[in-house]
């Protein structure tokens, strides 16, 4: 018996479920991949599936709605992958442990996948059921969303022949979402030389904090780890004599990273000073992100002996670029009240190969202010005496003013729910914008259920909220006529 066998909607949960049993991590999708097309061709539905991993299923028109326009219901098979740190788990092969509390649902020490599984499992449950009234249906299911919308900027548009776009890949129920900022990401790489020491090894770990979606919470100004450590560096080398031999951290560009450690070395006769400049680092950062991190921690401890550490030249790069890198809101928008208008999030650091590189992740609903951030990066880095490469750039959504679904779907909730729906704008990136800028006069929405601390461990989905979002789904495919 599955764990979300007796939840509604049952089919709902079913699929939801199955695609939680199968590793699906972005990069790792194949076996997800399969997992859709064979069900495509169990309920006897068309489907395409392109060499970027991308499905398209076919459902013809139910009877009365031949002559109905189509519609796009759209999402996509890739998640992210996060654990708490003494979880054991492997993503490319364990399936996710999922819990039930009450009306949430999350999963064991790890992200849940609720991003974007939910949408998966809303489509497949309303391609297989024959007793839904709808248009035709063009169910597109994207690949690698969440490392730059790769699948679908792959994505052959010619494809698709509808003009109305219900993307599923949003977190907040009764919220519909009309317009995006677009993105890109770049690295910021350094050369880096070594020379030999000998003196006692320690760890420094920035850890505790609680991370997120660069996008759609920036704005809690929550700690960033990779520039609270080169902070801690920074404010460390003022006053102690120490060396690096490599900084690390974080794991997704696309989400703001909660732990780094790095490895750094000292005299016999600096430890003391090292360790209590430390404990007081910590103090000043606790101090400053109680509200918004209460369980950030500065530590050291001792580390494997290791007999090389970054030239003084090295060293300085590695110091500067960390201390100047900007992080968090850039800008809010001044149409919007509240709305970010432009961010920057460091998501990834690590040392191999003898480089140093930094994975930085660029958004804005303004295309000039991208680029110009993406050159003040580009600038920093050449000073810091480093090569910066972009990639993963990817369109904003412009807000559509005649759109005829926003209203369908704001007097639809409320016939449901006796609630006032509510239109917003979003910073995070969505594939709405390619869809857009593929399919000439393209009228779309984005709306799902709740969904709480996506991209970390805490990733939490609202099981009745999902049930509320699903009926309204089907509420409004019955309304297209």
């Amino acid at each position: 018996m599955g764990k979300l066998e007796s939840l509604n909607p049952g089919r709902v949960f079913y699929y939801f479920e199955e695609i939680a049993s199968i590793p699906h991590g972005s990069g790792n999708t194949k076996e997800i991949c399969d997992y859709i097309c064979n069900f495509a061709k169990n309920n006897s539905l068309k489907y395409h599936r392109d060499s970027a991993g991308n499905v398209i299923i076919y459902k013809e028109a139910s009877s009365g709605y031949e002559n109905s326009p189509s519609v796009i219901l759209q999402g996509h098979m890739d998640m992210v992958c996060e654990k708490e740190d003494d979880v054991v788990f492997d993503f490319e092969k364990d399936g996710l442990r999922l819990c039930v509390d009450g009306d949430n649902i999350t999963a064991e020490g790890t992200t849940l996948g609720g991003d974007d599984g939910i949408a998966v499992a809303m489509i497949l449950a309303a391609l297989e059921d024959k007793e839904l009234k709808h248009p035709a249906i063009e169910a597109v299911i994207t690949t690698d969303e969440e490392i730059g919308l790769v699948g679908a900027k792959a994505l052959d548009m010619s494809l698709i022949s509808s003009k109305r776009l219900i993307n599923i890949d949003s977190e907040g129920e009764g919220v519909f979402l009309t317009s995006c900022a677009g993105g890109v990401d770049c690295d910021s790489s350094f050369e880096l030389e070594y020379k030999p020491f000998a003196g006692e090894c320690f760890l420094l770990s920035v850890k505790g904090l609680e991370g997120g979606h660069s996008g759609s919470e920036i704005d809690k100004e929550r700690a960033n780890a990779i520039t609270l450590i080169g902070r801690a560096l920074g404010m460390l080398s003022e006053s102690v004599s120490f060396e690096i031999f490599e900084v690390s951290g974080g794991q997704k560009t696309n989400a703001i990273p909660r732990k780094t450690v790095a490895l750094i070395a000292a005299a016999p006769e600096d430890v003391d000073r090292l360790i209590s400049k430390i404990d007081e680092i910590d103090g000043i950062f606790r101090n400053e992100f109680r509200v918004t991190d209460p369980g950030l921690r500065v530590s050291i401890s001792a580390a494997e002996r290791f007999d090389r550490v970054l030239k003084p030249a090295s060293k300085a790069s590695v110091l500067s670029f960390l201390r100047l890198l900007p992080q968090g809101v850039m800008g809010y928008s001044k149409e919007i009240s509240g709305l970010v208008e432009t961010s920057l999030n460091p998501g990834i650091m690590k040392c191999e190969d003898g480089k140093f590189i930094v994975y930085t992740s660029i958004r804005s609903s303004v295309l000039s202010k991208k680029e110009e951030l993406l050159e003040k990066i580009r600038v920093l880095t050449a000073v810091c005496g480093g090569s910066m490469t972009s990639f993963g750039d990817y369109p904003g959504w412009e807000y559509n003013p005649e759109s005829l679904l926003r209203p369908i779907f704001a007097e639809t909730y409320k016939e449901l729910t006796g609630k006032e729906s509510k239109l917003e704008a979003i910073h995070a990136g969505l594939e709405c914008g390619l869809f857009a800028g593929g399919i000439d006069n393209l009228d779309a929405i984005a709306l799902g259920p709740d969904l709480w601390d996506i991209h970390t461990p805490g990733e939490t989905l609202g099981i009745s909220s999902t049930e509320r979002t699903y009926n309204l789904i089907c509420r409004v495919l019955e309304k297209l006529k």
